[in-house]
């Protein structure tokens, strides 16, 4: 694709309080893998250099792009500015890159909107009827922070595990992605991980992998 490319917004919706889907046009030829991320900026006067990364939650074949995106409306910045805008506006695509690629199943493991990348990912596979042997964890505040809910758990059954660090209710693991938690759900030997969410949490779950002696090459996450 060039370099940089206007595109205008088709459609917006909320997913949850605070995360929000946005449909753009897609230009011609314009391609991307399943995990990978756009650099992206908005088309009105002061923010066209203020740039950010955002992960593409649609397949490379559907006819639009598509971001879902958390909004910050408690700060000026440049995902409250996304919060007010709507379809005819424009946002400027800056390049596309991202090392999350889906190589084969494995354990999906996510903290709140670390899970975009895999949302691609796991679309792709269950289109394809590929899903099975995959399974995530998704590690959220309370239910009403967890993105696509109903999806995931339509796709991946009892592959789906939630747990919640601030509100306890049945059916959800209550607390944090700890090494006990990791350790119950290690798959079979050769699995991989895919792991993405704040960098706190990716260097925490990263270190207790290592700890029950996966190795760096079984891990998938963006600086690998």
């Amino acid at each position: 694709m060039e370099e940089k490319q206007i595109v205008k917004i088709q459609h917006t919706y909320d997913v949850t309080h605070d995360v929000r889907c946005f449909r753009l046009e897609k230009p011609d030829n314009f391609s991307f893998e399943p995990g990978q991320a756009a650099d992206v900026s908005i088309n009105r006067p002061g923010w066209e250099d203020e740039i950010r990364p955002f992960t593409f939650t649609c397949l490379p074949d559907d006819d639009y792009l598509e971001f879902t995106i958390k909004i910050y409306s408690d700060h000026d910045g440049v995902t409250r500015q996304l919060g007010q805008t709507g379809p005819g506006d424009e946002l400027i695509l800056h390049g596309v890159f991202g090392a999350i690629k889906y190589r084969g199943e494995g354990l999906f493991i996510a903290g709140g909107a670390g899970i975009t990348p895999f949302l691609s990912i796991l679309r792709g596979l269950a289109r394809d009827r590929a899903i099975r042997g995959n399974t995530l964890i998704f590690g959220n505040k309370t239910r009403s922070d967890i993105i696509q809910e109903e999806e995931l758990r339509r796709m991946l059954g009892d592959r789906f595990i939630n747990i919640l660090s601030e509100e306890q209710a049945e059916g959800y693991e209550y607390g944090f992605i700890s090494r006990d938690v990791l350790e119950k759900h290690i798959g079979k030997r050769g699995q991989l991980y895919y792991l993405c969410g704040p960098p706190e949490m990716v260097d925490k779950v990263s270190l207790d992998l290592a700890d029950l002696g996966i190795g760096v090459d079984s891990i998938v996450k963006e600086d690998s």
